[in-house]
């Protein structure tokens, strides 16, 4: 079973689904001050870990804090499915009218919670939390996630705010939407926008990661992320490698009657070597490239004629099923 199947008589106000892997130092602060927030807002509420499976003791740590308070509730996986999956087991296993996704280093500040409810419950169906400032992030990485909404943005059929993560609040009726996308390759970023309804956000300032480092979006796991979200959402780069191909293809042509009035009119300009070498590389870089883009999609549709479970459970702990 990928979800539970919520009881509308028994329903909790906000979910809070925590992805977690390797995270033992962080556990405890950031359950100090999320369950601060929650008791403020004074509704019911549930925490729910997903966790992949850590080779530290955050499972351990996970277990003696559901002692402590009932609300806390842990999944628990057979093996690492990696972060987009452990989000969704989170959202499609949380009985709340809200759910609530953020991540455990307190890089995004569990106090603002309870401003992300109070819009929702203003009117909307998505309140996510827009970065003004992202301490503790090189340049480089700033610049490679702006080109990266940038180009989600530009060539898919959705449109994913710039300086957003993950971090969000959804209604129940998003969270039903989501249930119905089954895709093997969770993108929430792009499955929210693709659900639609309506949404708004909030911003503030994003701090530097408590302690450790992350164990999740490392560059290359960031990379597949963003990629993730290009590929399952748009079908746009291959019309852009048929143009190119097209393009290159007409140059060809006109470099065929180049050589061609060369011949007839008994002169010699061709080009040297090294710039037929740097040509030919050129365009077999193309061809790879579009080869590598083609099998992405082609890589695509078998996961999905497959129909594998996104993740598989071990352990459910705390909850009612």
């Amino acid at each position: 079973m990928l979800y539970t199947e919520v009881d509308l008589n028994d329903m909790t106000e906000i979910s809070v689904v925590v992805p977690v892997h390797d995270e033992n130092e962080n556990i405890k602060p950031f359950l100090q001050r999320t369950e601060k927030i929650l008791n403020s807002i004074g509704k019911t509420y549930e925490i729910i870990f997903s966790l992949d499976p850590s080779s530290d003791n955050t499972e351990e740590i996970i277990l003696e804090e559901i002692e402590k308070n009932k609300n806390i509730k842990l999944l628990v996986f057979s093996r690492r499915f990696g972060q987009p999956a452990a989000t969704i087991a989170g959202i499609l296993n949380c009985k709340g009218s809200y759910c609530v996704v953020i991540d455990v280093d307190l890089q995004d500040p569990p106090e603002i919670i309870e401003q992300l409810y109070k819009k929702i419950i203003a009117g909307y169906e998505v309140v996510y939390a827009k970065r003004k400032d992202r301490k503790g992030e090189t340049i480089f990485k700033k610049i490679i996630s702006s080109f990266g909404y940038f180009l989600i943005n530009k060539l898919s059929d959705i449109r994913i705010p710039k300086d957003t993560g993950d971090y969000r609040i959804i209604s129940r009726k998003v969270i039903n939407h989501l249930k119905e996308l089954n895709e093997s390759h969770g993108f929430l970023r792009g499955m929210v926008a693709f659900v639609g309804f309506k949404q708004t956000f909030i911003e503030y300032d994003r701090d530097h990661r408590r302690a450790g480092k992350s164990k999740y979006n490392k560059f290359l796991g960031s990379l597949k992320i963003g990629f993730n979200g290009l590929i399952g959402f748009s079908s746009r780069p291959l019309f852009l490698m048929s143009l190119a191909g097209f393009i290159i293809a007409l140059l060809s042509f006109f470099l065929g009657l180049w050589y061609f009035f060369q011949k007839i009119l008994g002169i010699n300009l061709t080009l040297g070597l090294t710039t037929t070498v740097i040509l030919i590389s050129f365009f077999a870089g193309v061809q790879l490239l579009g080869l590598g883009l083609l099998g992405e999609y082609v890589g695509r549709i078998y996961d999905e004629v497959k129909k594998r479970p996104k993740y598989i459970l071990d352990k459910k702990i705390n909850f009612d099923d």
